[in-house]
């Protein structure tokens, strides 16, 4: 026998209340999270209970739920009202000035100007975003010129190798005068008469 249907009222018994409660939250969060990874949905639940405390889930984080669903409600706006879209796009576009003269005043900060108006704890913060940066240069400054130090030796050992090679090749050249002259009795070729050999070390 199936259980007859709940009136959906308010319980009077404050016990009965609050298990009730915490029955049906728990399995509205269940809900919430399934419905996200079933469905790939970004999903934020927000309870308060009775007494004013705060339950709540996300599936990303509650910020991005409240901001999308902000930035969600004023597109609505937009499209439901064409008046309001020239307020829009202009609120659009004071956030993208203020944005720009931020990054202009750390930039001009950075550079080391209009430091005036900073108290010592800005002051500190800055600093230390200068050092981080001037790590970095000094890290990537260091790498490229160990590169070069390895290429500078990679092409004096094929140097090396290259005289080398040749060296060895003038003594055979030397050594089959030789035996052609004791053959021949021909005066045997001088090859510093011509040429020069200069021998160098890595």
């Amino acid at each position: 026998m199936g259980r007859g249907k709940i009136v959906i009222r308010r319980i009077d018994n404050s016990t009965s209340r609050q298990v009730t409660f915490s029955k049906r939250r728990n399995g509205i969060f269940k809900k919430a999270k399934e419905l996200a990874i079933l469905c790939d949905a970004e999903v934020g639940l927000m309870i308060f209970s009775s007494t004013g405390r705060l339950y709540e889930y996300s599936s990303t984080s509650m910020k991005s739920v409240i901001d999308r669903y902000g930035k969600a409600k004023e597109e609505q706006q937009v499209v439901a009202n064409p008046n309001s879209e020239l307020k829009f796009w202009q609120r659009e576009a004071a956030s993208l000035r203020q944005q720009l003269h931020n990054l202009q005043e750390n930039y001009r900060q950075l550079m080391g100007e209009d430091l005036s108006g900073l108290n010592v704890k800005e002051l500190q913060s800055l600093e230390n975003q200068l050092e981080t940066s001037l790590r970095g240069v000094r890290a990537k400054k260091d790498h490229l010129l160990i590169d070069e130090i390895h290429e500078l030796n990679r092409k004096a050992s094929l140097f090396h190798q290259e005289n080398t090679d040749l060296y060895n090749k003038i003594n055979l050249v030397r050594q089959e005068n030789a035996e052609l002259h004791k053959k021949t009795g021909i005066e045997p070729w001088n090859s510093e008469d011509d040429c020069f050999l200069v021998a160098f070390d890595v």
